[in-house]
């Protein structure tokens, strides 16, 4: 029991560090610094944590105490966005979405990672539903999608949608607004090397 109640402490706390920090990490001029769960997963593939971050927003971004925030457990099973207050929640709900529909028409977690091109990355699909292994899955397809020689908007329509086109334009630009928000201003996307914060 007292295990119990101390790994849900814990799960608190890591959770409060996923959505609050951002919030408390903002400046003078209003920029916002990622969260370290952001800033590991994204050094870890050597993208810059800022666009990783604008992704989790854009994708699974909720309204929280006047604050968009990204939510980690956070379902969009054909095109039915849905939220849950646990991963264990989630993954019920994530294997009945699994018996009723293709699994490529499924989302799932901070980065939105479709089950159905991406099942190949972790054991079982709600695996996903692990914040900071969704944050590095996410990272890593991140980096997949980014080409030598470019800035990092084409890389984030790629992610959104490998083939390109309109989608993928809308997508680059809903993120391009996250991201001057983190910047406190109009983003300027580096290359690797000169990666944002």
């Amino acid at each position: 029991m007292a295990a119990s109640v101390r790994l849900r402490h814990l799960a608190a706390i890591c959770l409060c560090g996923l959505l609050a920090s951002p919030v408390m990490a903002e400046t003078v001029n209003k920029s916002l610094i990622p969260p370290p769960a952001y800033q590991l997963a994204a050094h870890h593939a050597d993208v810059p944590s800022a666009v990783l971050y604008a992704i989790a927003l854009q994708e699974s971004g909720i309204h929280l105490r006047g604050q968009r925030v990204p939510w980690p457990w956070t379902l969009n099973a054909a095109g039915q966005p849905r939220r849950f207050t646990t991963q264990a929640a989630a993954c019920g709900e994530l294997q009945d979405a699994l018996d009723a529909q293709p699994n490529r028409r499924i989302d799932v977690g901070l980065g939105q990672i479709n089950v159905g091109y991406h099942a190949h990355r972790v054991a079982h699909p709600c695996d996903l539903l692990d914040p900071y292994r969704n944050l590095s899955i996410a990272a890593t397809i991140l980096r997949e999608q980014y080409r030598q020689g470019e800035d990092w908007l084409p890389a984030i329509g790629r992610y959104h949608r490998p083939a390109g086109g309109a989608p993928a334009a809308r997508y680059r630009r809903s993120v391009h607004q996250h991201l001057s928000r983190i910047h406190g201003g109009p983003a300027i996307l580096a290359t690797p090397g000169r990666s944002l914060p």
